[in-house]
C-alpha cells in the first residue's frame, strides 16, 4: 500500500494537539505537544496541511460529488434506471437533461464541499497569523501552500457556480456578501500569481500537494476557459504556463495510458496534482461500485459487490477509431470472465435503450460499456486505491495545443496532439498523426436524440461545431477524467446539442452556471440566484 502523503488523520493531530495516551504505566507518557514546544521543520509540512487535503477526497468522488457534476451533465456518461434502482427521485434524469433544481444534491454538495475545504485553509491560516501555530522557518511555505489550495477549491466554484462569496478571514462571523464571477476570477488569479513564487519545485516529495508546477497548471486551465469566465481570452497566457511546465523537465508522458490510472499511480510521471485515495487510510473512490454491475464482483473478486449505475453514453462510443487503444483502456466492454470458474459473468454491450422514469424504460444490467479507466486491482475492497489525477502532464501540453489552435496555429497544435496521440496508436502509428487542417474541421459525434430501439433520430451532428475535432480529441484522452462538461460549455456544445435523451434547455445558456443552492440562499439574504433559476 502506498499511503505515502501524511497519513492524513494520524498526523492532523499534531495540529490539534492530541495525539495519543499510553498504555504502560511506568512509562512516560506524551499525550499532547504543546505550543511551545512544537518546533517544525519542512517534514513537518504534511501534517499541518493535512486537513485541507483530506477534504479534497469528499469534494472529488464523494457520492453526487464533483465527478458526478461534471459528467452526468456532459455527452459521455449516464445513469440510467437499471433493474435494481438508480431512478433516485429524477436526479440523473434531470443532470442529463439540465432540468436539474436549486435543490439538486449533486451541485449543492460541490457548493458545500468546497467551501469546507476552504474553511479549513481559513482556520490554518488564521492560526498561524495569530500566533497559536508557530511555524518559524517554515511559515511562509506554509501560507503560500494553504493560499493555493484555497485557490483551488474557489476555481471549482467559479466554474461551477460563478457568482460564489469570497471568504478569507475565518474569525468574521458575518454573512459574507456575493462576488461575481469575474470577481472570484480575479481573486484565484492573483492568489496562484502571488504565492507562485513560494511554492515548491520539488515534484516528488510534494506529490497530492499544491506544488508550482500543480499552481501553474490550473492558471493554464483557469486561463484557457477565461473566455467563458469573464469574456476575455487569455490564450497567451495559457500558452506561458503551459511552457513553463514543459521546459522545467519534471513530468512526462506515461508510456501507457492505463498506468497514469491505475491502484499504483502515485508513481506515474504524468501526475502533476492528484487526490489521493486509499482502500484504507484514505477512502472515498468508489467509481468501481458506481459503474459495475453486480455480476463483475467474481470478475475482479472483489471483497465488495457494485452497484451497477453509470455508463457511456453510446453515440461517444461511436466515436472511437477501431485501432485507438484508449477504447478499451477506458471502457469495459464485452465478455467479463470470472477467473474461478471460467465461465462469463457477464457480456457487456454497447446500447442502453434510455435514461428510463415516465417511460418506463429500463436499462438492463448489462447494457452499456462501463468505466474502466481507474484499474480495478484483483480483490479491490469497497474502495479503490487508485489516485485521482486531477492535472496531468497530458492535459497541460492538450491546454497548449488547444490555445495555439485558437490563435491560429493549427499545425503546431498537430503536432502536440500527434503526440499524445502516438501510445494511443502502436497497432497502427500511421493513424496517430494529425495535421492542422484536421483540427479545424468539425467533430465526427452524431449529436442527435437516441430513439428506445437505439437509432439517432432527429440528428444535427457534429460538423458544424468549430475546431470540433479538437474536441472529439479531448473526449478521447480524457473521458471519464471529470473534464467533459467544462469542454462541451467551451466548445458551445453544451448549450447547443442533442445527445441521448438530452435536448437543450429552453434557457441554455443559463445552464452553464448551476444555482447557488437554495438552502445557502435561505441562511444569508446577501446572495442572489445565478440568472435562469
Amino acid at each position: 500500500m502506498k499511503k505515502r502523503i501524511f497519513l492524513y488523520i494520524i498526523f492532523t493531530t499534531l495540529v490539534s494537539g492530541v495525539i495519543s495516551s499510553c498504555t504502560k504505566l511506568d512509562e512516560e507518557v506524551f499525550s499532547e505537544v504543546l505550543p511551545n514546544k512544537f518546533n517544525p521543520t519542512e517534514k513537518d509540512l504534511p501534517s499541518i496541511l493535512a486537513p485541507t487535503y483530506a477534504s479534497l477526497r469528499t469534494v472529488m468522488c464523494g457520492w453526487q460529488g464533483y465527478f458526478d457534476l461534471q459528467e452526468e451533465a456532459a455527452d459521455c456518461i449516464i445513469t440510467p434506471v437499471r433493474p435494481n434502482g438508480w431512478d433516485d427521485a429524477g436526479t440523473y434524469r434531470r443532470m442529463h437533461q439540465h432540468t436539474w433544481s436549486t435543490q439538486e444534491y449533486q451541485p449543492f454538495n460541490t457548493w458545500q464541499n468546497a467551501y469546507s475545504s476552504i474553511t479549513k485553509c481559513n482556520m490554518v491560516l488564521s492560526q498561524i497569523e495569530d500566533g497559536s501555530l508557530k511555524l518559524g522557518a517554515v511559515k511562509d511555505a506554509a501560507v503560500a501552500e494553504l493560499r493555493a489550495v484555497r485557490a483551488f477549491a474557489y476555481y471549482l466554484l467559479l466554474d461551477n457556480h460563478g457568482n460564489v462569496p469570497i471568504v478569507i478571514n475565518f474569525k468574521d462571523v458575518s454573512l459574507p456578501k456575493q462576488n461575481t464571477r469575474t470577481e472570484v476570477y480575479a481573486f484565484v488569479v492573483k492568489e496562484l500569481n502571488e504565492v507562485m513564487p513560494v511554492l515548491s519545485e520539488d515534484e516528488t516529495n510534494t506529490y497530492g500537494r499544491m506544488n508550482k508546477w500543480s499552481a501553474k497548471a490550473l492558471l493554464a486551465k483557469i486561463y484557457l476557459n477565461s473566455q467563458v469566465y469573464i469574456g476575455t481570452p487569455e490564450f497567451e497566457k495559457c500558452i506561458k504556463e503551459s511552457d513553463d511546465i514543459i521546459n522545467s523537465n519534471k513530468y512526462q508522458l506515461a508510456n501507457n495510458y492505463s498506468d497514469v490510472f491505475t491502484y499504483t499511480n502515485q508513481t506515474s510521471k504524468e501526475i502533476i496534482f492528484a487526490i489521493p485515495y486509499d482502500e484504507i487510510y484514505g477512502r472515498g473512490n468508489q467509481i468501481h461500485l458506481k459503474t459495475l454491475d453486480p455480476l463483475s464482483q467474481g470478475v475482479y473478486q472483489m471483497t465488495a459487490q457494485p452497484w451497477g449505475g453509470n455508463c457511456a453514453v453510446p453515440q461517444f462510443i461511436d466515436t472511437y477509431d477501431i485501432d485507438d487503444s484508449r477504447m478499451k483502456d477506458s471502457w469495459i466492454q464485452g465478455p467479463q470472465i470470472n477467473p474461478s470458474t471460467g465461465q462469463i459473468a457477464i457480456t457487456y454491450t454497447k446500447f442502453v435503450p434510455g435514461m428510463g422514469g415516465t417511460d418506463g424504460i429500463v436499462a438492463a444490467g448489462n447494457q452499456g460499456f462501463r468505466i474502466g479507466k481507474y484499474v480495478i486491482k484483483p480483490n479491490a475492497t469497497g474502495d479503490m486505491d487508485n489516485d485521482f489525477p486531477f492535472l496531468r502532464y497530458g492535459d497541460v501540453l492538450m491546454m497548449k495545443a488547444e490555445a495555439l489552435l485558437r490563435t491560429n496555429k493549427p499545425d503546431d497544435a498537430a503536432q502536440i496532439v500527434t503526440e499524445i496521440r502516438k501510445r494511443a496508436f502502436r497497432a497502427n502509428p500511421s493513424k496517430a498523426i494529425v495535421t492542422g487542417a484536421d483540427l479545424v474541421k468539425g467533430s465526427t459525434y452524431q449529436y442527435g436524440l437516441q430513439a428506445p430501439d437505439g437509432k439517432v433520430a432527429d440528428v444535427n451532428g457534429g460538423a458544424d461545431i468549430v475546431f470540433g475535432r479538437f474536441l472529439d480529441e479531448l473526449g478521447w484522452e480524457f473521458a471519464a477524467e471529470a473534464h467533459r462538461r467544462q469542454d462541451l460549455i467551451r466548445f458551445g456544445v453544451f448549450q447547443t446539442k442533442k445527445w441521448f435523451n438530452h435536448a437543450p434547455h429552453p434557457q441554455a445558456q443559463t445552464r452553464t452556471l448551476f444555482p447557488i443552492p437554495q438552502g445557502e440562499l435561505a441562511k444569508n439574504p446577501n446572495l442572489k440566484q445565478n440568472s435562469g433559476y
